[in-house]
């Protein structure tokens, strides 16, 4: 039997005086109410026997009348770029299904959503939109599906509040209401008392509602599996997550390279997930992956090391997967031994276009030159990536 919960942020006492107008202004007020009264996010337990869980992170939008017209299409692509579209399916798998989004889709989002403001959700219509998108993609029932339906997994997301690449983009979720809380503290309509009691009560809320997506989400996800990512100290990473569920026979070798190399969590997740997840053959057929191109994991030279990466990790060979490792980077198997016995928490996890960068930066600071404070890790990652690339 399906579950529906549309989850809202909880109340705090300075809400009230946020929805004064007369001590706010009528346009800060406005979009305060529509702040706290939109759903932050709207969960589906056992949807269909397929699935076990369907979640929707859906961006708060002050301007849902006027984006429900059609002249401002552009609105709806632009808002839909910052929502969220998770599923677990029945084996556990983790997907994202952002890329199923249409405007179309959004645009029946953007109707609904501004339905709740008004009348109420509709969830079983919300539902139907949902498993529309993926019906288009052969993905409501799973012994039917395409061959290239793996291309979905999520090898990007991690379950910790406002870690990088967290699945909750805070920032993202409701840029009219912060713009509009600095635009009262400059105009001095708020003072700089009521902007950070606003502030910590707003962080409050939404780390509360952060907490109880993620606590729903590895509800559904394999216990033994869970365990073993905690135990390589990669975090709730969610495309690690997928890689040690794709092969169980592999999961062993798997943990063990990921618990020496935590650092390079997002790199192992979206350099080595799509070789699983590509059907008998091939590469799949959904045509160029753009991201990847972006990311160089899509060359010649990386698919090449991507693949003799993942079979000595499989079979267990750490000098071959050093030396993999120091060939798709072009660095020396030296720094990869040194960083395989360090484990340096100043590393950190850095997206994975970011690791070559990195890794090229630590070769050219030479053991005496290697890092030994938080504050010298951050320097040397800062040259590595200049703000302009990030």
């Amino acid at each position: 039997m399906t579950d529906f919960e549309a989850l809202r942020a909880d109340g705090f006492p300075v809400d009230a005086e946020l929805l004064d107008a007369g001590c706010t202004g009528p346009e800060l007020a406005h979009l305060a109410a529509v702040y706290l009264r939109s759903p932050r996010a709207l969960v589906w337990r056992h949807p269909s026997s397929e699935w076990r869980l369907l979640v929707l992170l859906p961006p708060i939008a002050s301007r849902l009348s006027l984006m429900a017209n059609p002249i401002f299409a552009q609105l709806v692509r632009a808002w839909g770029l910052n929502a969220r579209f998770v599923g677990v399916d029945r084996d556990g798998l983790v997907h994202d299904f952002r890329s199923l989004l249409s405007d179309a889709t959004l645009k029946r989002l953007v109707d609904a959503l501004g339905a709740d403001l008004g009348s109420g959700l509709n969830a079983d219509r919300l539902l139907d939109t949902l498993f529309a998108s993926l019906a288009e993609e052969m993905l409501t029932v799973l012994a039917q599906r395409r061959d290239d339906w793996r291309r979905h997994l999520d090898t990007e997301h991690r379950l910790e509040p406002q870690a990088p690449a967290s699945l909750f983009d805070r920032e993202a979720r409701s840029p009219d209401f912060l713009a509009g809380l600095r635009a009262a503290l400059r105009d001095g309509i708020i003072d700089i008392a009521f902007y950070g009691r606003v502030l910590r009560a707003t962080d409050l809320r939404e780390q509360a509602v952060e907490q109880r997506v993620a606590a729903m989400i590895e509800a559904t996800l394999e216990p033994a599996v869970l365990a073993r990512l905690a135990d390589t100290g990669a975090g709730r990473h969610l495309g690690c997550y997928n890689w040690l569920m794709l092969d169980p026979r592999h999961a062993a070798a798997r943990t063990h390279v990921l618990g020496r190399l935590p650092g390079l969590a997002a790199f192992f997740a979206q350099s080595l997930v799509p070789l699983d997840a590509a059907p008998e053959g091939g590469l799949g057929t959904g045509g160029f992956d753009l991201r990847s191109l972006a990311t160089r994991t899509a060359g010649a030279h990386a698919l090449h090391w991507a693949g003799v990466l993942r079979r000595a990790i499989d079979a267990g060979q750490d000098r071959a997967v050093i030396e993999a490792l120091a060939r798709r980077f072009g660095v020396p198997e030296n720094l990869l031994r040194r960083l395989w016995r360090e484990l340096p928490a100043g590393f950190g996890q850095p997206p994975a276009w970011q690791v070559g960068p990195a890794l090229r930066q630590l070769a050219l600071a030479g053991d005496r030159g290697w890092p030994s404070s938080p504050e010298q890790w951050q320097a040397l990652l800062a040259r590595a990536v200049p703000m302009e690339a990030v």
